[in-house]
């Protein structure tokens, strides 16, 4: 048998799940993903500025899952310049370029914020 007792009330968690039900969540995710491009922008780095201005975010909705993904529109001949200046890359010569990793101390203090507000709108 299982039994479960309680104190107080649901009003917490019946507004939090009005939120979520209203879809309002997207706005907040929407703000998050200008926090995130900003960020990046803020800390990319920059030889012409134009990896840096091709910073964007789209918010993909699929099933029971939402996700806020961060994207560059900077390729040149077929390669992702902000994946390059992260990771690195090989040269003609057969050198290689060390990486930056620029993208996730950007992106870390968004996802902090986030996972904050989350809780704090949970139990408020």
């Amino acid at each position: 048998m299982i039994s479960v007792k309680h104190k107080g009330d649901f009003n917490n968690l019946e507004r939090f799940i009005n939120i979520v039900l209203k879809r309002d969540y997207l706005n907040i995710l929407a703000e998050y993903g200008k926090r995130g491009v900003e960020a990046l922008r803020a800390t990319t780095p920059v030889d012409t500025g134009l990896t840096r201005d091709c910073w964007n975010f789209e918010i993909v909705s699929s099933g029971n899952k939402t996700t806020i993904r961060w994207t560059n529109s900077n390729v040149q001949n077929g390669v992702l310049i902000a994946i390059i200046l992260q990771y690195g890359h090989g040269t003609r010569n057969g050198g290689f370029v060390q990486g930056i990793d620029y993208i996730n101390p950007a992106i870390q203090p968004i996802f902090k914020q986030m996972a904050n507000e989350a809780w704090e709108r949970v139990i408020a």
